[in-house]
């Protein structure tokens, strides 16, 4: 196998591209379909709030390198946002072309245009190379976490002269978006190329767990403000008889190690539990990774789903079956691995705190279906263990509590951002958090 994290040669002949990359000549043709509208819809839908119109016009006029900077001058992570954002419900769902009944402009994919171009001429050399800012303050910043807030984070105070060290306790940075987002939409390569343009802007990068490795007083001792941008922690468990034997496996950890792993073996019949973006994701990887049927099990009906519809139709067309209103009870055993689930059927109660009606199990509905892979997808568990007793950072319902406008906690040496934060949101949320903390921070130096 070669390095860690790197996408494989055999995934990338199972997982190509979701949506081909445009050539110049469509890009071109494509950019000149923007209106360029004064008001900018699609800008104000972007969580980091890019100059859409601005970046398409760049491409239209053929400066396809002065809209890369206009991306990354907003969104340092914009390879990443380019591929996995879910762009119909933020810039292409605000697109004035839909009031005309026409079919949007293709933002996600000009974005993707304009960012390919830009690291293929910097790896050829045909490009202005990054070099660090000059070191302007003394004050140092640590952000724990290798994931997209931090580099968010990270990249916009170091391009303001404060040295800034990333603290992350996996072997590659990047988080979800190199571990953990399906291949057809984001190889890890392309997340990999995003860190080291962080660390070519000078920021550090340690291989460390914060809170065993390293303790929140070394980091205190040594920096003047730590950025908390840790993101979650494992998936959820069903907290069922048997989800432990061989056979299950919960979802990062399948997509993980797919990514990661030469010929990792999936099971011929699979059953994914849950109804998530994650547990879509894991299901159609299944299928191309050769199972014969992958089914995916939900507790509510097709309309509580809460993935997004156009991932769902992507799941169908890839050949998974869907069930709704069954949960899972137990995991059925033989010959020391898995062997099926037993499943019962539910019912829609009255909605819960979120506005979500309940799934209520009816008595006497059990039934067994046989497979031989279980991958559950319940979503991933609050990852604030480390702060729960210490620093006076106020926790609710799991999650760090900020000050949204400048990322700060109830501690004034911690800010925060990202799935910490706001429980799960999509990478350009986080990007968003990052940036907004940064700025928060360099102001308070300057102040």
């Amino acid at each position: 196998m070669g390095e860690p994290g790197l996408p494989l040669s055999k995934n990338l002949e199972l997982f190509p591209d979701l949506h081909p990359a445009l050539d110049p000549r469509s890009a071109v043709t494509e950019a000149n379909r923007c209106l360029n509208c004064f008001d900018a819809p699609c800008m104000s839908a972007c969580p980091t709030h890019i100059d859409v119109p601005g970046f398409i016009k760049r491409i239209a006029s053929g400066n396809v390198q002065g809209s890369a900077r206009v991306i990354l001058q907003a969104n340092v992570l914009g390879m990443s946002c380019s591929r996995a954002c879910p762009v119909d419900v933020l810039c292409e769902g605000a697109c004035v072309m839909h009031t005309y009944n026409k079919k949007p402009i293709e933002i996600g994919r000009l974005q993707r245009f304009a960012m390919e171009d830009y690291y293929a001429r910097a790896e050829a050399g045909g490009a202005a190379k990054i070099r660090p800012a000059p070191l302007a303050h003394a004050e140092k910043i640590a952000c724990v976490g290798g994931g997209p807030a931090s580099l968010a984070c990270a990249a916009e105070l170091r391009q303001r002269g404060f040295p800034v060290s990333v603290f992350d306790n996996r072997p590659l940075p990047g988080g979800l978006a190199t571990y953990g987002i399906a291949e057809y939409k984001l190889r890890p390569s392309d997340s990999l190329r995003e860190v080291e343009m962080v660390r070519a802007m000078g920021v550090e990068f340690h291989c460390a767990d914060v809170g065993s490795d390293v303790s929140l007083d070394e980091l205190e001792r040594t920096f003047s403000v730590v950025f908390l941008g840790m993101g979650l922690g494992a998936m959820q468990r069903m907290g069922i008889p048997g989800e432990d034997v061989p056979g299950v496996i919960d979802a990062l950890h399948f997509i993980e190690r797919y990514k990661t792993e030469k010929d990792f073996p999936v099971g011929r019949c699979v059953a994914v539990i849950g109804g998530g973006n994650t547990a879509i994701d894991a299901a159609n990887a299944a299928r191309r990774l050769g199972a014969a049927e992958v089914h995916l099990f939900y507790r509510r009906s097709e309309h509580e789903m809460p993935a997004f519809a156009n991932e769902y139709e992507h799941a169908r067309t890839e050949g998974v079956v869907f069930h709704w209103l069954v949960q899972p009870v137990a995991i059925i055993e033989g010959k020391g691995r898995v062997a099926g689930v037993k499943f019962v059927q539910t019912r829609l109660g009255p909605a819960d705190e979120s506005g979500r009606r309940n799934a209520e199990p009816v008595h006497g509905s059990d039934s067994n279906f046989m497979c031989d892979m279980v991958i559950p997808a319940l979503g991933q568990t609050k990852f604030v263990d480390l702060l729960k007793s210490s620093r006076s950072i106020e926790i609710s319902g799991g999650s760090i509590t900020i000050d949204r406008a400048t990322g700060r906690t109830s501690n004034p040496r911690y800010y925060a951002g990202g799935d910490c934060v706001n429980g799960g949101r999509e990478i350009v949320d986080a990007v968003a958090d990052g940036k907004r903390a940064a700025l928060a921070i360099a102001a308070q130096f300057k102040g």
